[in-house]
């Protein structure tokens, strides 16, 4: 049986590989979710007469939902891509290639129009978490039980301290990157561990930026608004867990992290290096909220849109480059940001994008969004309040600040015009201000920054998107 397992699994791979060979090759804006839980991010009992066995894990421990149950779920609301990403204990590799890998599978087979990738909620050594995403092929299932087993700080048995250390991340990455074919890596919750705004707990700029140094092509971003976002007080939970986010030391802002939220913080520091470096929004689902849980399902409330063709190949290459925005309560369906030499359209640059200016007069810098054409799954038809152009120049390259971010212009419905189901602003910047990036960031909202998550606030009524950024090369 486990041998016949085996087969049906490579056959479903290989027909995953059939149908993306099909697939129209037209780029658009794909929704989707790299923050993913199922039955298999356990829990561990030990047994304690037995203190050299490892532990067992228990299937179901920290979420309930199937993979398939997660793929349909993913597709109810309005997904085209997905991450299966659990984590675990000692040996958890192993329940992933055993157990998950033949789910997701199955999953594949039985919900044909997702892309659903094979990954990992990734035990980074020294630190937290992030999310692993492996390219869909014959090697994904061995790649991640290899990267799993080697380097995932709580893998070992018996547990290994040497094995959970920030270098030892960076081995990590080093080792992705050499691989056939090289993973993705997110980082998730970035300041989750912080105490105060300012902080940045485990993952420092710093970090990050070494991160990405290591491996470019692996270390691609963060979540910029992580998931749990359904999280509310109730009877018997501490500070954390009835937080939104379950950020129970400082909130999230606007639903988005602290690095992202505050303007000329962690996220901008690093752009200010000249890292490219993306952020992403996730549902991080372990359980529902009608379940008594802290979460949506994925696509429910916040989703990360990546522009891309609908194969496994190119949404990675879309998350690699930068072409993706963030986006709660479906605030919006898609974003055309665009930055051109004046005098010179039709070379314009988009998300992702550097675009050369040296010696031109000035930039003119396009703004198209697409309200989402019908009610979001809180019933609402959310509405754009504003949005704003955000410019930020260089920072050092140890800071974890950047004291030159600033809002360039604030748009209102005053200013954009219609044009079918676009809604469309531009702005022009001289040279005299020319930045070294660009990005956006919109809401439903009145806020002119947003604010600190009171517990207990309702989420729909605080919504937000955030482009990633436009580079300008001006050597």
């Amino acid at each position: 049986m486990y041998r016949t397992l085996i087969i049906g699994a490579l056959a479903l791979s290989s027909s995953a590989a059939t149908a993306e060979a099909q697939a129209p090759q037209a780029r658009r804006w794909l929704a989707g979710d790299h923050h993913v839980h199922s039955i298999y991010s356990a829990q561990y009992r030990a047994d304690p007469a037995n203190p050299d066995v490892p532990p067992t894990p228990i299937i179901g421990g920290d979420s309930s939902h199937m993979i398939l149950e997660n793929a349909r779920m993913a597709r109810r609301f309005g997904l085209d891509w997905m991450v299966s990403t659990d984590h675990g204990g000692p040996r958890h590799s192993i329940l992933n290639h055993e157990r998950a890998w033949p789910d997701v599978a199955a999953a594949r087979k039985s919900v044909p129009d997702l892309v659903l990738f094979y990954g990992a909620e990734f035990d980074v050594p020294g630190g937290e978490h992030a999310s692993l995403i492996l390219p869909i092929d014959g090697r994904e299932r061995d790649a991640l039980r290899d990267i799993e087993s080697r380097f995932g700080k709580r893998e070992a048995f018996p547990p290994d301290p040497a094995r959970n250390s920030k270098a030892r991340m960076i081995e990590a990455l080093r080792y992705m990157a050499d691989l056939p074919d090289a993973p993705v890596v997110i980082g998730n919750h970035p300041s989750r561990t912080v105490t105060a705004r300012g902080q940045w707990g485990l993952h420092a700029p710093a970090e990050y930026r070494a991160w990405h140094d290591a491996a470019p092509h692996v270390a691609i971003g963060m979540e910029g608004a992580p998931g749990h976002q359904a999280a509310s007080p109730r009877p018997g939970l501490d500070a954390a867990h009835g937080a939104r986010g379950l950020y129970g030391g400082y909130p999230t802002m606007g639903g988005f992290d602290q690095m992202v939220a505050t303007l000329g913080g962690g996220w901008d520091a690093l752009l200010g290096q000249g890292v490219h470096w993306t952020i992403t929004a996730t549902s991080d689902s372990h359980g529902h909220w009608q379940e008594g849980g802290a979460d949506f399902w994925p696509g429910e409330y916040a989703k990360t849109w990546v522009f891309a063709r609908p194969t496994s190949a190119d949404i990675l290459d879309g998350l690699r480059n930068g072409r993706v925005f963030a986006a709660t309560g479906d605030l919006i369906d898609a974003l055309d940001f665009t930055a051109a030499r004046v005098g010179a359209p039709g070379r314009a640059a988009a998300m992702g994008d550097t675009l050369a200016v040296r010696g031109a007069p000035g930039i003119v810098v396009t703004i198209r969004f697409r309200p989402a054409s019908k009610p979001n799954a809180h019933g609402d038809a959310p509405r754009m309040d504003h949005i704003d152009l955000i410019a930020g120049g260089l920072s050092a390259p140890s800071a974890d600040r950047n004291a030159t971010v600033r809002v360039v212009r604030r748009f209102t419905e005053k200013e954009w015009k219609r044009e079918g189901a676009y809604l469309v602003v531009q702005h022009r910047i001289g040279a005299q201000d020319m930045p070294r990036y660009l990005r956006l960031r919109g809401t439903s909202t009145t806020e002119g920054e947003p604010l600190p998550d009171a517990v207990g606030e309702d989420p729909w009524n605080d919504l937000w998107f955030y482009s990633n950024p436009i580079y300008i090369g001006q050597e």
